[in-house]
């Protein structure tokens, strides 16, 4: 079987899924003459997730498209904000990822996220089921065929990683309205309802508090507030103010 030789264009914000000797603005491969287009830009390392288009000599194609010889092939990055079909916006994190699934929590974006490696079949079959967008910095675990969708989590940086996050796929915010323990919601609650689970310093100092609807934790303006309440403007001044819910 004859062998194609194509070429493939990658735009630079992908060029680092890239092998160093391929990193140019054009690379030539050759394919197997059977493979889909799709699996040519995964076999380069890019992601599917990270691809917003793929175009053949200046046509729009399917990642199902067979490159023949001498096709020129432009892959296309992601187009921010990115739409994901279906609503509400939801995520599923792996193990890697606490601290983004925490903050993302704090913002009332619904982030599940597994403290324990449950292993990629399992994730991506979650992320299947409940129709979540999965984030990883895990380039092999986003290729698997079964995910709903995806996102590559760019930087290892907690506080690049949520405006990377917020960038892309704009969820709406509503801070301090869900448990950065266990995702449920959160509800106001009465200072007596809670007393029995309040050290004696914290029902002496406080006296206005929410309650997780799922584990049952209580939250209150405690002493990590300040720096949490940063984090919130921080998102609200960058991300927020055109999506905060009415009343918000």
């Amino acid at each position: 079987m004859t062998r194609p030789e194509v070429t493939v264009k990658i735009p630079a914000e992908l060029r680092l899924f890239v092998p160093a000797d391929r990193r140019a603005a054009a690379t030539t491969l050759t394919t197997d003459g059977s493979s889909s287009l799709g699996h040519v830009v995964e076999s380069l390392g890019i992601p599917l997730t990270e691809v917003g288009g793929l175009a053949v000599d200046g046509r729009e194609v399917p990642a199902g498209h067979v490159p023949s010889a001498g096709e020129v092939v432009e892959v296309r990055a992601v187009t921010r904000p990115q739409q994901v079909p279906g609503a509400p916006l939801r995520f599923l994190l792996d193990v890697h990822l606490g601290t983004l699934a925490r903050r993302l929590r704090l913002l009332g974006v619904d982030a599940a996220y597994e403290s324990e490696d449950i292993g990629d079949p399992a994730l991506a079959a979650l992320s299947a089921k409940e129709r979540r967008v999965l984030l990883s910095r895990d380039r092999g675990l986003l290729r698997r065929r079964e995910l709903w969708a995806g996102g590559y989590v760019y930087s290892d940086r907690p506080e690049e990683q949520l405006q990377d996050v917020l960038g892309r796929f704009e969820p709406v915010l509503a801070p301090w309205t869900r448990c950065v323990a266990c995702n449920s919601p959160l509800r106001d609650a009465d200072k007596e309802s809670v007393r029995d689970r309040l050290a004696d310093g914290t029902r002496r100092t406080y006296d206005v508090f929410a309650e997780c609807t799922g584990c049952g934790r209580v939250y209150w303006r405690g002493a990590h507030h300040t720096r949490l309440a940063a984090v919130v403007e921080q998102a609200l001044r960058d991300h927020g103010e055109r999506r905060l819910p009415d009343g918000g």
